[in-house]
């Protein structure tokens, strides 16, 4: 029996955590998801585009909207905090659109 009315076990509550991060690291490496339908194209900006970008804009980095570092698409690519990451989104009415957010 595992639970005799009181609060599980530091142990068990232990390896239930182990647990579900064993089934998370594996569900990561079986399923790309930078190949899902529903995930648009995500790249890191070069260092010298991103400069021009933002001149052309007359903003700052800090001025794009925010991707987090955590996000999985992020991490899957490589970007790090102070990239900037452009997203292709296909559009039914305008063909593509480009979005751009800075990682942070």
């Amino acid at each position: 029996m595992l639970f005799r009315g009181g609060p599980p076990s530091k142990d068990l509550v232990h390896t239930g955590l182990c647990l579900e991060s064993v089934l998370q690291a594996r569900f990561a490496m079986s399923v790309d998801i930078l190949d899902h339908h529903f995930v648009p194209s995500h790249e890191i900006l070069p260092k010298k585009d991103a400069k021009t970008l933002l001149e052309s804009l007359s903003i700052e980095k800090e001025n794009l909207p925010r991707i987090f570092a955590n996000d999985p698409v992020v991490k899957k690519i490589g970007a790090k905090p102070g990239d900037v990451i452009r997203i292709v989104r296909k559009s039914l009415t305008a063909g593509e659109t480009i979005y751009y957010r800075g990682v942070v």
